[in-house]
């Protein structure tokens, strides 16, 4: 049985490769939730699934060091965090095909004009997440923010390594972010997009 996180992973500044597994002698499936904040969505995807690997990046070490002491005290073995740059960690440390899922849930959507150039969602960044998914993983998207929604699917639809697949994402029904509670909760809706990694061969 794997222990219990001890440490944050402390990525930030590396310039390598990591282990996604971090040591772990099997090869459990991994889900990623990428920018995992407050950690609802992170948590409530380990309960569900403890036979998957699932891990939390996030930028901020508060966040995550709150996540890491509920994930403490519920004895859940299969989470690990890690303080990281988003893109850094898809644009080089993760290895090839070495993702199942990865989940981008209600990142900031930069609305202002100005300011879209800091979006997450373009299009080197999803041939990024190209790369690292499996083929046949599953990219799955969510917002609040209905022109980011429409960016987000266009896209990823403008990319040949994708094809929608809303059923890839059945299994998580149920599953919310805290973002996505509070904005349901003031009857805000957050529409979900999923796609599946075309194999190559």
């Amino acid at each position: 049985m794997p222990p219990l996180p001890a440490a944050i992973h402390d990525l930030a500044n590396r310039w390598q490769t990591v282990d996604p597994r971090f040591g772990r002698p099997n090869a459990p499936p991994i889900e990623l939730d990428l920018g995992c904040g407050t950690g609802g969505f992170t948590l409530a995807l380990a309960r569900r699934y403890p036979e998957r690997l699932i891990l939390g990046a996030d930028v901020l070490l508060g966040r995550l060091r709150r996540l890491q002491n509920v994930v403490r005290q519920g004895g859940i073995r299969n989470v690990e965090l890690m303080l990281v740059n988003n893109l850094e960690l898809i644009g080089f440390m993760l290895p090839d095909a070495s993702v199942r899922r990865l989940h981008l849930l209600c990142p900031d959507p930069w609305p202002k004009a100005r300011h879209r150039a800091k979006r997450l969602a373009t299009s080197a960044f999803f041939t990024h997440v190209a790369r690292v998914l499996e083929p046949g993983g599953v990219l799955h998207l969510a917002t609040d923010h209905v022109p980011y929604h429409e960016s987000q699917q266009a896209v990823v639809e403008g990319l040949p390594f994708f094809r929608a697949a809303p059923d890839a994402i059945a299994d998580l029904a149920g599953l919310e972010t805290d973002f996505e509670r509070k904005w349901m909760a003031a009857g805000k809706p957050v529409p979900h997009l999923a796609y599946v990694r075309i194999s190559e061969s």
